[in-house]
């Protein structure tokens, strides 16, 4: 498309830049229909001539011109005059002929009039009888493609009247600049809306499709410009709008599943916040309930459902000194004694919402992330810890259990057990050193915070197997815990693959080793359902044990990337 020069030596022009746009917003433009209209408007003969017009326009008046002189016929009059008296030559002759001439008469008459002229603009008076109290009303056309407009309306309880409720950041309507939150809807398409409700409204402009045509009433108050959101947070359960009673636009709903990332587009409403799925390219946000009206009912919800005490089997397997997992029967004695300051973290674990997140990769001179291991009694949890751990000796390394039974003759301390006496662990208990101790025949096992400090110390990574209840208070700063739950297969899996497995039934290595029973698969599946139900979102991974290679191999992959690659975690654990 040609150029148009505005003057000499003058700039590109409004014409070229215009005749350029097109192919410079290409890569921005969603749709082909869009880059098609955008073409199309481009294109527009009328729009080229109103630009060449306009260029001229503003060239000539950057010139500022004005006449040189008012009285131009006046001053012809009067050197013709002066001419007559002059010696006549043949050029005096030929000029008093030309002023002479009423076509040049008329020009300079013209002329005269044009320059005693004013043209600025003037406003016409104000009408005396203009009724204060009329609302002033505007023309809105915006062109509707695949995607909603972006704007939800709700019915003004005192007036009556459909107003704007919320501005959809990223949509059509946002995008445009022209409809603003407060704006009241008279017409849609040329149809009133005044007596229709906002259900009846919604259906028309679903059915309506390329341009529509608004006529509002703007809003008298001015809106707050918000930028942009930068807080990203991680859904701590899952979220279908269809399914929510309360949301004010089901349509204008976002779905998440529990781990998505999410990113806070506006915060305005405090029930309803606008936000996208992190990384999405489309930029328009979607309502999802805020973290007070969720959690608020979450705990209405509450008294109906009232979570099963956790069940675990009475059989255990030889990783119980790790573990510390105990039976029905003395289940009451084994205690979670971290203590962990109160956090945004620890209220989140017992309300699950949303957590606020950021990005973090392991920096090379930086401890390895604690790795905890989750997962029903027999699930084969202590299987993949080992193997884990025979994988590489150097990298990988767990803790030492403290215990008060007195040491046997092959053991050495400090290697099987840490030995200290009663008076000792209990003391320790009292100070909250252990994240996790139990009681088994008058003796104390426990795992201490200090024996997970003594491994990430020596630049391993320290894997820690423990009850699901007290991974919350790991959650810290210091340990940046990275969890992953180990859950069982199938029972008809369970049945055909661990037909032949066996587990020991003293949790001190000394009982006598039995086959599983179809309780123990059936307890095993219901364990972690239970643990899934209530912890799940606390969970960082979700490794299924169908088969134990398979299972390993997942295992070792998740390593290497939670090593070397970028993860989510909460804020509170860079900016404490």
């Amino acid at each position: 498309m040609p150029a148009l020069s505005t003057g000499p030596g003058s700039d590109t022009g409004l014409y070229e830049l215009l005749a350029a746009l097109p192919a410079q917003l290409q890569p921005h433009v969603d749709s082909q229909e869009d880059l098609t209209f955008l073409w199309d408007v481009f294109a527009e003969k009328s729009l080229h001539s109103l630009v060449k017009i306009h260029e001229k326009l503003h060239y000539y008046e950057k010139q500022n011109p004005v006449p040189i002189l008012h009285g131009a016929a006046a001053l012809a009059d009067d050197l013709a005059e002066e001419l007559q008296n002059k010696p006549l030559n043949s050029e005096i002759r030929e000029l008093l002929k030309l002023l002479s001439k009423p076509n040049v008469k008329a020009l300079l008459s013209v002329h005269d009039t044009v320059a005693q002229k004013n043209y600025d603009p003037v406003l016409p008076p104000m009408p005396d009888d203009i009724d204060d109290e009329e609302d002033s009303v505007k023309i809105i056309r915006l062109v509707k493609n695949k995607e909603p407009l972006g704007a939800t309306i709700k019915k003004d309880e005192q007036t009556g009247a459909i107003v704007v409720a919320r501005i959809m950041r990223g949509g059509a309507a946002d995008r445009s600049g022209l409809i603003h939150v407060g704006d009241e809807l008279r017409e849609v398409n040329g149809i009133p809306v005044e007596d229709k409700k906002p259900e009846e409204i919604i259906q028309i402009l679903a059915q309506s499709q390329g341009a529509i045509t608004f006529k509002i009433i703007p809003s008298i108050k001015e809106e707050t410009p918000s930028k942009e959101g930068k807080m990203f947070i991680k859904a701590l359960f899952d979220y279908d709008p269809n399914e929510d009673k309360a949301i004010p636009c089901k349509e204008a709903g976002l779905s998440f599943k529990k781990g998505d990332i999410l990113q806070i587009m506006s915060q305005d409403d405090a029930t309803w916040w606008q936000a996208k799925h992190e990384g999405d390219a489309n930029p328009r946000a979607g309502l999802i309930p805020s973290k007070h009206f969720q959690e608020r009912r979450l705990a209405l919800r509450r008294p109906e459902i009232t979570a099963q005490p956790l069940k675990l089997s009475n059989r255990k397997s030889s990783g119980f000194r790790r573990s510390f997992r105990l039976s029905r029967k003395d289940k009451k004695t084994n205690k979670s004694m971290y203590e962990c300051k109160k956090s945004d973290q620890y209220d989140t674990a017992d309300v699950p919402t949303y957590e606020e997140v950021t990005p973090y990769r392991r920096q090379t001179n930086e401890k390895y992330r604690l790795v905890v291991l989750v997962g029903p009694v027999g699930v084969g949890l202590n299987e993949l810890k080992r193997k884990l751990l025979m994988s590489d000796t150097q990298h990988y390394g767990v803790t030492v259990p403290h215990t008060t039974r007195a040491r046997r003759s092959q053991e050495i301390d400090g290697v099987e057990y840490i030995f200290i006496s009663k008076h000792l662990f209990e003391t320790d208990v009292q100070n909250n050193k252990f994240i996790e101790y139990g009681e088994y025949k008058n003796n104390y096992y426990g795992t201490s915070i200090d024996s997970v400090r003594s491994v990430l110390a020596k630049n391993k990574v320290c894997l820690l197997d423990v009850q699901p209840h007290t991974v919350k208070h790991l959650r810290t700063l210091e340990f940046k815990p990275y969890v992953i739950f180990i859950k069982p297969p199938s029972i008809e899996r369970l049945r055909e693959t661990r037909k032949n497995a066996k587990v020991i039934s003293s949790r001190d290595d000394q009982g006598a080793a039995k086959p599983f029973t179809e309780e123990d698969f059936q307890e095993m599946i219901k364990s972690a359902q239970i643990m899934e139900s209530q912890y799940g979102h606390l969970f960082d991974k979700i490794i299924v044990n169908d088969d134990l290679t398979t299972a390993f191999k997942e295992l070792k992959t998740t390593f290497d990337k939670l090593e070397t690659e970028t993860h989510w975690v909460p804020v509170s654990w860079l900016h404490s």
